[in-house]
């Protein structure tokens, strides 16, 4: 991609009403643009990166056997009333309206009556389980503050996932693939080393769910963690999980976090509720049992910024980066050249981001700092008409290194 062909333009300075570190780096970068607090647009560099996280994360869910599907955003009242949970006194984060014949819809929260609702017409039988299904779907929240950029967003893109099955043991084991499932996720998005399986409230249903929460200081949440052992544990339930797990309370270390995922078991009761059963093997109705699990992959994104960044800007993983090499050519003849090398590259199926701009070398340099790519190349006249070697530079340890142009086209086709 050419920067003179790019939507996006970077800033100096971010709006004066946002007050988060994520959100300012990213509409300062040019990957997002703030309508409103909590309502973001994505714009194309913003949005290459939230495809890279769907993508880790979509690899992941379909490795545990689940189907992608995308749900409708418009929700029925009748259904969510069947659990009580049309109710605003209950779920206090509805946005709602009216079509035109005042018949009352909801803008979809969360997903797990809905899907209920639509297994109905196709499960019978314990021999139609298990189903695993998952969606990456437009999430509308109607929070009442939204101060962390896009770490807390009144409209937001999460994954839902949720499964059914016929046993209580055939839902615990499913739920032991998806805490490792989601563990290879976080890896992969380069926040593994961060974010720990913490137990919390399983409300009515079971003694813990589990929460997957990042350290980050941007975070709104506080855990209490045993390094030695791995552990954590959410306040809401630290008495409880003290005695159930085994540890010295006075030896966990309160730190503040974010949550990037959370895994629920909700036994038999949902589907209790919404009607829905099966004929086991001897003819008799039973009931089913279902979990569902969650990733904010917007917030997934916020943390990300929140916690790989530095006094110049963004440092992106190469994982998600919206480009993996970010190519600043400089004077004339160095934009003949990078422009040789990306032609080159694009023949060959190899994407890079070419800053071809006619913008003084401290402007495309700024940028790209600011931007982050994680390899920037310099291809400037000095090089060409001296020794011919043009620097390669790491954005994350700022080290720099001289190729010739032919190990730079390998190097580029090595990262792909």
């Amino acid at each position: 991609m050419r920067m003179s062909q790019l939507f996006t333009k970077t800033a100096k300075t971010a709006p004066a009403d946002e007050v988060s570190k994520n959100a300012q780096l990213l509409i300062r970068a040019g990957f997002v643009y703030k309508e409103m607090a909590g309502v973001y647009a994505y714009l194309p560099l913003g949005l290459r990166v939230l495809e890279n996280i769907k993508q880790i994360v979509r690899e992941e869910m379909t490795a545990i056997g689940s189907n992608e599907l995308i749900m409708t955003g418009l929700q029925r009242k009748d259904v969510w009333e069947k659990t009580g949970r049309w109710d605003d006194e209950v779920v206090d984060i509805w946005f709602k309206t009216k079509l035109k014949d005042e018949t009352e819809l909801g803008l979809g929260w969360s997903h797990e009556e809905p899907i209920v609702h639509m297994l109905q017409q196709f499960v019978r039988s314990y021999k139609d389980l298990p189903i695993s299904l998952y969606q990456f779907q437009t999430k509308m929240r109607n929070e009442l503050r939204a101060k962390s950029g896009i770490m807390r967003g009144r409209e937001f893109v999460m994954k839902d996932m949720y499964s059914v099955h016929a046993s209580k043991q055939d839902l615990d084991g499913y739920y032991e693939q998806v805490i490792d499932a989601y563990k290879r996720c976080y890896d992969r998005l380069g926040i593994g080393g961060d974010t720990y399986v913490t137990f919390a409230s399983g409300g009515a249903f079971t003694k813990f769910s589990h929460e997957f929460q990042t350290i980050c200081d941007a975070g709104e949440d506080y855990i209490y963690l045993h390094r030695g052992r791995n552990i954590a544990v959410n306040e809401e339930v630290l008495e409880d999980a003290v005695a159930e797990l085994g540890v010295n309370k006075h030896e966990l270390e309160k730190v503040k976090t974010a949550e990037v995922g959370n895994i629920f078991n909700f036994g038999t009761q949902k589907t209790d509720e919404m009607g829905l059963y099966i004929t086991d093997a001897g003819g008799q109705r039973q009931s089913i049992y279902m979990g569902s699990y969650g990733i904010g992959i917007t917030r997934v994104m916020g943390v990300i910024a929140e916690k790989m960044s530095d006094d110049k800007g963004l440092v992106w993983p190469e994982n998600i980066a919206p480009f993996k090499i970010h190519v600043v050519a400089i004077g004339d003849k160095g934009q003949a050249l990078a422009s040789t090398l990306y032609t080159e590259l694009a023949e060959k199926n190899v994407t890079v981001l070419l800053d071809d701009r006619a913008e003084r070398p401290g402007v495309k340099f700024a940028d790209a700092e600011l931007m982050g790519l994680p390899w920037r190349i310099t291809i400037g006249e000095r090089a060409i008409d001296s020794d011919g070697l043009f620097e390669l530079t790491e954005r994350a340890t700022g080290e720099t290194k001289k190729l010739d142009y032919q190990q730079l086209l390998r190097f580029c086709l090595e990262r792909g």
